[in-house]
């Protein structure tokens, strides 16, 4: 949706957006999910999957017309549950704004950014006891950036908190809502910032150039992720062998991996798939990822037996119990998968669960919420209460009426 945004903004044009700024329970869409109505009328985008984009639709046009930002939650009322809001159960807040060369300055600073891969986030007032304060926003880089932020909330305390916590949410490479006192108060109520982070695509690294890492290539893009393949044999590490992956590289695994790390391009968002199966290969490389400080996930292809030899030979180059006990091997969860594509949906579908917390059951199976969230920074929202029904389309700020609801 950039493109779109960022084409009527250089026009001149005024854009309703809206955005997902903090879920509840079986909510459809994870935090940073925007919905556009541009300057012909033009919905793109969702917030919902079709719930409340209706609702949304006409709310953008009316911030539009009057300036004003709106923060809005859309629930389920115990009454009537089919009304403007989320039959699933779900509880959204959105942050509805106009967007113009006006209000928003640094959008095509911003787009630029996203463009050239650089990291950025940006904070915006979402919640405060003085309207006035509604979306001012910062645009936040990382310390070693020359331009560090731009931006003015109004207050100097304010500033320190929200760009402090915004690179610690730009390092770990996802959007937060962050709460703070009306001056920035670390322990206070009253304002809240939505930090959007506009980060580069997290890595994943294949080792092993063969049929399997194809196939983990493969779903690795699809789910995101920017997919290294890398193998010392040059006559299997080839582009067409690996159509999917963004990169070929030819290099002993466990040197490519150190020298990575040692250049910053590994993070606490990279996840390491190695399918060697190989001694000469697969022990130096564990011996570098099972010791890097910040990975996701570090996964080894191989039976029971080899896995068991492989620990003994981690043990023997003298890794510790605390840094084996990170490695998943064998590699992926226990669907019973057999083709090489089978366990590539096997490998991700551990990725995903270990990433937001899931155990691998089917959901038939389970009580509970589907959707469930990561582990967050100090500021997070804490849910709502669950005494009380949540009336679906009510505003959390009314600033046409200059009241807090």
């Amino acid at each position: 949706m950039l493109p779109d945004l960022l084409r009527w903004w250089e026009a001149g044009e005024d854009v309703g957006l809206a955005t997902v700024v903090a879920t509840w329970r079986s909510a459809p869409r994870q935090p940073g999910a925007t919905m556009l109505v541009g300057p012909e009328g033009e919905a793109v985008g969702s917030v919902s999957g079709g719930c409340v984009e209706g609702a949304l639709y006409e709310l953008a046009q009316e911030v539009v017309a009057d300036g004003v930002p709106v923060l809005q939650r859309y629930g389920v009322s115990d009454d009537d549950a089919y009304a403007v809001g989320l039959t699933c159960g779900g509880i959204l807040d959105v942050f509805v704004e106009a967007v113009s060369r006006r209000t928003y300055p640094e959008l095509g600073a911003v787009a630029a950014d996203i463009e050239s891969r650089v990291p950025v986030a940006v904070a915006t007032v979402i919640e405060h006891p003085d309207p006035t304060w509604l979306g001012r926003r910062l645009v936040v880089h990382g310390e070693e950036h020359e331009q560090g932020y731009v931006g003015s909330l109004g207050s100097d305390r304010a500033e320190a908190a929200v760009v402090d916590d915004a690179r610690g949410l730009l390092a770990s490479g996802h959007s937060e809502t962050l709460t703070y006192g009306p001056d920035g108060q670390r322990r206070g109520e009253g304002m809240r910032v939505f930090v959007t982070v506009f980060a580069p695509a997290p890595r994943m690294l294949v080792f092993g150039a063969i049929d399997f890492a194809a196939a983990c290539a493969k779903i690795g893009s699809f789910l995101g992720y920017r997919v290294t393949v890398c193998d010392a044999r040059p006559v299997f590490a080839t582009r067409s062998r690996f159509p999917d992956a963004d990169e070929v590289v030819v290099d002993w695994p466990h040197r490519y991996l150190a020298a990575q790390a040692q250049a910053g391009a590994v993070d606490a968002r990279t996840v390491v798939c190695v399918l060697t199966h190989d001694p000469k290969f697969d022990v130096p490389l564990l011996e570098v990822a099972l010791r890097l400080p910040k990975v996701a996930y570090i996964g080894a292809m191989g039976s029971r037996r080899t896995h068991e030899d492989r620990l003994d030979r981690l043990r023997e180059a003298g890794l510790t119990e605390d840094e084996l006990v990170r490695l998943s091997s064998p590699i992926g969860l226990d669907l019973g998968a057999r083709t090489p594509e089978e366990t590539a949906v096997s490998i991700a579908a551990e990725i995903v669960a270990l990433r937001w917390g899931g155990h691998g059951r089917r959901l038939a199976d389970v009580d509970g919420p589907i959707h469930r969230k990561r582990g967050g920074v100090h500021g997070r929202v804490s849910a709502p209460s669950e005494a009380g029904s949540w009336h679906t389309s009510k505003p959390l700020h009314d600033n046409r009426a200059g009241t807090t609801i």
